[in-house]
């Protein structure tokens, strides 16, 4: 959808058949799931009230903000710009990398997310592209992956974001603004989605939207979308794989999150042993997940095209949960993820249908 908006600002054709827009705002909201809106919809009516069923589309896999966010701003599938996940395999160097802040000099944000931004694109075109967000993430690594080409603005608030946003287009003709709002999904992960935490969030934001429409300059149009949505998983529907040691026999690291597990086998592990784990996991897992091995999620298009390079990142086995479960290794020596409440990652309609949500110059006729 960032790519139809930059068309839309030339008045091309485009995926989305966005109409021509003097300016082009792209609100991304971080776990905002259409599931998760329309059962809060009462509480979102800006929203809900331009959102019909033609208003959803469905994310990647895994579900998860750093696989999804950088799709979102290269127009490239995982397999393609090289974020396949969460926590992944860096095989040169034999650990698992963070893809939001794992960053530092063995994994270079420029040459590890592989593809060129949209940003990019509309620079080469001498359009004027910003994105807007917290401090925190100005300079951060998973920034210069995702978002380089767009110049950064800090603003903290949801008002603070949307003026700075305003002030750009009026200020800058033909722009296209990204803005970022990590609250929802941050509210989730503490509390639930299901939580008063999160829906007064939700009911802030879509009073912010509102009144960022009426304040927008004639012309500009805005689109409101996210990365993934959330489903709620309380501590007793935990699964510990360390419980099954005979699973973990040839397993040197597990990787992923917690909805979609990236397991990765031990160099040189004989073909009959690998035939073994894949079997034992499909045995162990399938009544509540999807098991596949790496050549069925890449021969079955999940990852889209998959470059050479990327090939490795991906698991030997990939257990995405089917049903309401998280899976943990109490090996971990930081087990402070095990708190989360609010989980994402996997491949049911909950985490993976996302809003597009159209307004301004964008409003569906």
């Amino acid at each position: 959808m960032l790519a139809s908006s930059l068309a839309s600002l030339s008045g091309d054709g485009n995926e989305f058949g966005l109409p021509a827009a003097s300016g082009a705002v792209v609100v991304l909201v971080d776990g905002l799931g259409a599931a998760n809106l329309q059962a809060r919809a009462g509480h979102a009516r800006f929203l809900a009230s331009r959102m019909s069923r033609r208003d959803v589309i469905r994310t990647v896999l895994p579900s998860t903000t750093a696989a999804a966010l950088a799709t979102f701003t290269t127009g490239r599938m995982p397999g393609e710009h090289g974020l396949v996940g969460y926590r992944v395999l860096d095989a040169a160097r034999d650990r698992l990398v963070n893809q939001l802040n794992g960053w530092d000099a063995g994994m270079v944000p420029e040459t590890w997310q592989r593809s060129a931004t949209l940003f990019e694109a509309a620079a080469e075109q001498g359009r004027p592209s910003f994105a807007i967000g917290a401090a925190r993430y100005a300079d951060s690594g998973y920034t210069r992956a995702v978002l380089r080409g767009a110049e950064y603005h800090v603003a903290a608030s949801f008002a603070e974001r949307f003026e700075a946003a305003r002030l750009l287009l009026e200020r800058e003709a033909g722009a296209l603004v990204y803005l970022y709002v990590p609250e929802l999904d941050q509210a989730a992960h503490a509390h639930g989605w299901e939580s008063d935490r999160w829906l007064g969030i939700l009911e802030q934001l879509d009073a912010e939207l509102a009144a960022f429409e009426r304040r927008m300059p004639r012309g500009a149009g805005l689109l409101v979308t996210a990365d993934h949505g959330v489903i709620d998983v309380p501590a007793h529907r935990h699964v510990f794989v360390d419980a099954r040691p005979d699973l973990l026999d040839g397993v040197r690291h597990v990787g992923g999150e917690p909805r979609f597990l990236s397991l990765y086998f031990e160099p040189g592990l004989a073909d009959a042993e690998r035939s073994r784990l894949v079997a034992g996991w499909r045995a162990a897992e399938e009544h509540r997940a999807w098991v596949l091995d790496r050549d069925e999620a890449i021969a079955s298009g999940l990852y889209g095209p998959v470059a050479d390079e990327v090939r490795p990142r991906i698991g030997d086995v990939l257990v995405a949960a089917r049903s309401g479960v998280a899976y943990y290794d109490r090996r971990e020596p930081n087990r402070k993820p095990e708190a989360m409440i609010g989980q994402h990652g996997s491949l049911s309609d909950e985490e993976t249908r996302v809003p597009l949500i159209r307004a301004g110059a964008y409003a569906r006729a």
